[in-house]
């Protein structure tokens, strides 16, 4: 018996997906599809404010939409919405029961907010059965497959995402430049700052001003790195987690470029 867990956030349209899922058994036939679509939200603004009626309407679309294409190629599936997170959904899923390989299904482009650095290198530590992350892209005829990775049976504990030692959490890339871009950022405010009160004549509210940014910077970049921790240490990659990161790359430039334009200008 050949039991595949696919997770989808689009209606599965065209046979190149039917297609990936057929390979599963080398086209001998698969005896059970359990199909799983996360809960996504249409921004990462309404997954911060807890948006969930919106995606949950979207999901039961999008899986009957995806189990009717299925049966029309005489495909036997079952299905369920899932957690936002789809390497959080997969887990639900595996606790229903075992499976010989999860298919991830990405279409590429704006349409899948949802899916943030490191997604399969997070299935690969997170999900024991063999993996297939397969992009696929909207065309007139149904979507095409464009790119397709593999892994293994088993999870996998280093992988090259992960950066740093026994005093922190596994980081992705990303989480990792942020603190970085941070760190730099804020000795630049609090240098420029105080470049700009030492070389005036009088202390003006501009320079004021400067002081205030670069503290200010400095709180939030701390801010950023005590809730990764935090985050990091259940597992989770929320809205939240996504919320400080963008705000943390977003404000750190900003704030920089502030303190110059006092230096240069006050």
């Amino acid at each position: 018996m050949t039991r595949l867990l696919a997770i989808v956030t689009d209606p599965l349209e065209g046979r190149e997906p039917i297609e990936q899922i057929r390979r599963v058994t080398n086209g001998n036939g698969v005896d059970e599809v359990r199909l799983v679509v996360p809960k996504v939200p249409e921004t990462r603004f309404r997954d911060l404010m807890g948006d969930v009626d919106e995606p949950a309407h979207h999901a039961e679309e999008v899986l009957a939409a995806s189990l009717a294409a299925l049966r029309r190629e005489g495909i036997t599936a079952t299905g369920d919405v899932g957690d936002s997170d789809p390497v959080l959904a997969a887990e639900d899923a595996l606790r229903e029961g075992p499976v010989d390989e999860i298919l991830i299904f990405e279409h590429g482009g704006d349409s899948t907010p949802w899916f943030e650095d490191g997604l399969f290198e997070r299935a690969q530590e997170q999900l024991e059965p063999p993996l297939r992350m397969v992009v696929l892209e909207h065309e007139p005829g149904g979507d095409h497959v464009v790119d397709v990775e593999r892994a293994g049976r088993g999870t996998e504990e280093h992988i090259e995402h992960e950066v740093g030692a026994s005093y922190f959490p596994g980081l992705s890339r990303s989480d990792f430049a942020g603190i970085m871009v941070g760190i730099v950022g804020t000795i630049v405010a609090a240098v420029l700052a105080a470049i700009g009160a030492s070389e005036a004549n009088t202390v003006s509210g501009w320079h004021a001003a400067a002081v205030l940014i670069a503290i200010g910077l400095a709180l939030l970049n701390m801010a950023h790195v005590v809730g990764l921790t935090l985050f990091e240490s259940v597992g989770y990659r929320g809205g939240f987690s996504r919320f400080f990161h963008t705000v943390a790359l977003v404000l750190t430039p900003a704030a920089v470029l502030a303190n110059l334009l006092i230096l240069l200008l006050a």
